[in-house]
């Protein structure tokens, strides 16, 4: 049994979690959740099965690790020269939150999941508490805490998700175009409805050929802050 157990402890060291869960992120960036698989993981790392397992029971394990990594990653914040407002914290780590699920393709769907199955796990708590601690520092009254802290994290995680999921759209159905082309021909499209019906959409279809979508997400950030900060002057 000795000698068993050493060369268990061998192989823990030599491919930890962390190693495997990186390599897991890599792969679902290049390949999508598809292609994620524990032999295409164990070639990467030029290791057996038994090693992986070892430390990662299944799949789910693995996807719900591989978001989790992402998102403690996003949620560290570059320190800012002082002082830094509850308000540009909370753009901050909204921003980084976007541009994480618009680099890796698979996340959106993997937090929608990962949050729906376990809200009381890691993720959930630790983006709402991210945005939460900002919330409250802006003055909000605490009655108002809870909702004002959800509207902004549903509106950042729905968002960024909606933006991520067009990207993968426009590069499926333009595989060698651009995202002006793509935009262009939405937007073409929507002037061409029938304006009886349709006047708000053709009135801002030139907006959104023209428009710029972190801009955009962040707009949408602060018209949200505007209504909270609104609350701390109700009676």
């Amino acid at each position: 049994m000795a000698p068993r157990t050493r060369r268990s402890q061998r192989r823990t060291d030599a491919l930890s979690r962390e190693r495997i869960v990186e390599a897991a992120v890599d792969l679902l960036d290049a390949e999508g959740k598809s292609g994620l698989t524990f032999r295409t993981l164990t070639e990467r790392l030029a290791t057996g099965p038994g090693a992986v397992y070892w430390h990662v029971a299944n799949k789910s394990e693995l996807l719900d690790a591989a978001a989790e990594r992402v998102i403690a990653g996003a949620l560290v914040i570059a320190p800012a020269p002082p002082p830094i407002s509850p308000r540009d914290r909370i753009r901050a780590v909204a921003l980084s939150l976007f541009d994480a699920i618009d680099e890796h393709p698979w996340l959106a769907a993997q937090l929608s999941t990962l949050i729906s199955r376990d809200p009381s796990g890691s993720v959930t708590p630790r983006i709402f508490e991210s945005i939460g601690q900002q919330v409250r520092d802006l003055g909000t009254p605490e009655a108002s805490w809870f909702s004002a802290a959800s509207a902004l994290v549903h509106y950042i995680l729905g968002a960024a998700g909606q933006n991520s999921a067009n990207a993968v759209s426009a590069r499926t159905l333009r595989p060698h175009g651009d995202r002006g082309e793509f935009l262009d021909s939405v937007s073409s499209a929507w002037e061409d409805l029938d304006p009886a019906d349709y006047p708000f959409t053709r009135a801002v279809a030139g907006q959104m050929r023209h428009h710029d979508d972190r801009e955009q997400f962040l707009g949408g950030i602060d018209l949200i802050l505007a209504g909270i900060t609104a609350t701390k002057d109700r009676p």
